[in-house]
């Protein structure tokens, strides 16, 4: 079973084994180039822990999270003084779950992790896009004199990917030299989710890498972020673009961006959870 095992506790619903498993879970519990407020480190644990205050029944979808296969395999235990260490780790972890046919879901973690399963998806698969909902638009070459940062992480997915394979969604904060790449080497959507049913269009049957950070949900809804901007999505409207999005071919996705320790009243985390619910049912 190449060495991963349930985790003692596992996110509501998530107990099948792994042979059985179409959705493999693991958490990446890493902030260290957090460039505001850390706390992300402490995600996936709450997001397990809180989720038992939700239900398996999704009335949004009628679906059921145990009519379905999900395995949960814990944490990775990261380098914190090491980014590309971490990045490593992840990727051997995400390679491991698509080697054996299976579809990996990260828990982040700041937004870095996802380089680290992106790479693991681009080394199989020729056609890779990637679909992005964030409030930032992570396209820095560098942030303060540093390469891997969450800053820089879309950036870095381009290294990989090239032109238009990164389509952009929610955007609203960055540098001007960011938009400026963005208008010719990403598919980027200011604000909003409009064109989504467009790009879901152009990108077919192509593999896809669907990368979520919670901050482009509105921080009235979704304070407990390192970096909350204002202006952001609601809840509903995020869950209709994942009802687009799952029509596509998606071979790996995460979540991330959760800070639980700037939101003490829990409800950040408990939209966190009902999030991934949804997603889990929708991808499955």
């Amino acid at each position: 079973m190449n060495g991963l095992e349930k985790n003692v506790h596992v996110f509501l619903g998530c107990e099948s084994e792994y042979e059985d498993a179409k959705i493999v879970l693991f958490g990446a519990p890493f902030d260290s180039t957090t460039s505001y407020r850390p706390g992300t480190r402490f995600a996936s644990s709450a997001i397990r822990n809180e989720s038992y205050g939700i239900e398996t029944f999704s009335p949004y979808q009628d679906k059921d999270l145990e009519d379905i296969n999900v395995f949960d395999s814990g944490d990775l235990e990261l380098p914190f003084g090491s980014p590309e260490r971490a990045l490593e780790d992840i990727e051997k972890r995400a390679s491991i779950i698509l080697d054996d046919g299976k579809i990996p879901c990260m828990i982040g973690g700041e937004h870095l992790v996802t380089l680290g399963a992106v790479r693991a998806a681009a080394k199989r698969y020729e056609n890779l896009c990637i679909v992005h909902f964030d409030a930032h638009a992570d396209l820095r070459d560098e942030y303060l004199g540093v390469e891997l940062s969450h800053a820089c992480v879309m950036r870095r997915c381009y290294d990989l990917l090239g032109d238009e394979r990164i389509y952009q969604f929610g955007i609203r904060s960055g540098t001007r030299d960011e938009f400026e790449f963005a208008k010719v080497h990403t598919k980027m959507q200011r604000f909003n989710f409009d064109g989504l049913d467009k790009a879901v269009q152009k990108i077919g049957q192509n593999p896809v890498y669907f990368t979520l950070d919670l901050d482009v949900l509105d921080p009235k809804d979704f304070p407990g972020t390192g970096t909350p901007e204002a202006g952001g999505v609601g809840f509903n409207e995020l869950l209709g673009a994942i009802e687009k999005i799952s029509k596509l071919n998606i071979i790996a996705f995460d979540i991330n961006e959760l800070s639980p320790p700037y939101d003490q009243s829990g409800r950040s985390t408990a939209l966190a959870c009902k999030l991934l619910r949804e997603i889990l049912l929708r991808f499955y």
